[in-house]
């Protein structure tokens, strides 16, 4: 059950690269919402709607082909932490989509005519957590216990129709085999897209073995990394499409590093056109940006796609 709002994503990448937003957390605070809690923007969800739409226009506007929902913390665990019953959770978080093409048809207001897709964020449990264990993975659950864990939120984002479900920042291959189990069945295509440190996911597994189970998921359309240094995601790439034979999304960080003692971001952006370039050339379908990658690098790609 795929949107009838634009061709299908999976034939579009047939013809050529799409282009993804860049981070939702980055682009709400530098518009002056304060994220500070363990919802992160989920929470505007619930409290500034708008400012979600606002968000997601603003990359369409640079060019970006796909909006990826402000959904990646939002489950029904977190929002009972602030006494949101189920039935209300599943509206915030079905929400998420809606406003994703509330910004579609305000993108369609401006005069932005090519296609527009939504894809639904579905993040890790850690992500949940609010921790930090996102990035570290090895939650001490099951494939089973994850599996229950990641199926009410994703049928919850599946009922509102995106075009994808965005299995994303992944640090743990136990976890992906949970998520691809997860997917079965619900009509909606998938794209599994890890968090990595080095030639490994965040638990140590090789990618290798990590994207191997992902070449024979008939719903996944994509698999690759996000959440990372745009370095590491170089032969990131080359791995994932050789090793399941499929388009490869990649949308890493800025390159820049968080300080969290001093809550601050260090260092400078390694995010170039020429990294976009090679990941295309070694499969990369689906490109964009992560955490500190705002309008202007979605445009910068954009133009570099369509210049090469």
């Amino acid at each position: 059950m795929t949107s009838d709002r634009a061709p299908a994503l999976a034939s579009a990448l047939a013809a050529g690269p799409v282009v993804l937003d860049g981070g939702m957390s980055n682009q709400l605070e530098s518009a002056g919402h304060d994220l500070g809690d363990a919802l992160w923007s989920a929470r505007l969800l619930a409290e500034r709607p708008e400012a979600v739409v606002e968000a997601h226009l603003a990359y369409f506007t640079a060019g970006a082909d796909v909006a990826i929902t402000a959904s990646y913390q939002a489950t029904f665990e977190g929002f009972a932490g602030r006494g949101i019953g189920r039935e209300r959770a599943a509206g915030l978080i079905g929400s998420s989509v809606e406003l994703a093409r509330e910004a579609v048809r305000e993108a369609r207001a401006r005069g932005v005519t090519r296609p527009l897709w939504v894809a639904a964020s579905a993040g890790p449990y850690g992500a949940m957590l609010a921790d930090g264990s996102e990035y570290r993975g090895r939650y001490g659950l099951t494939v089973d216990e994850l599996e229950r864990f990641h199926r009410p939120r994703l049928e919850a984002l599946a009922a509102a129709r995106p075009d994808v479900l965005a299995l994303e920042t992944v640090p743990d291959a136990d976890e992906a085999r949970a998520l691809l189990r997860a997917v079965r069945g619900l009509g909606v295509p998938a794209w599994l897209s890890y968090t990595v440190d080095g030639p490994r996911t965040r638990a140590g597994q090789p990618l290798q073995e990590a994207f191997a189970p992902a070449a024979d998921a008939e719903e996944v359309i994509a698999v690759g990394v996000n959440c990372c240094v745009p370095e590491d995601a170089d032969a990131a790439v080359a791995t994932a499409s050789r090793v399941t034979g499929k388009p490869v999304v990649v949308y890493p960080n800025s390159g820049e590093t968080w300080n969290a003692a001093a809550r601050s971001w260090n260092g400078r952006s390694t995010f170039t056109p020429a990294r976009v370039e090679r990941w295309r050339a070694r499969g990369a379908r689906l490109i964009g940006g992560c955490c500190r990658v705002g309008p202007e690098t979605i445009a910068e790609i954009a133009r570099t796609l369509t210049r090469s």
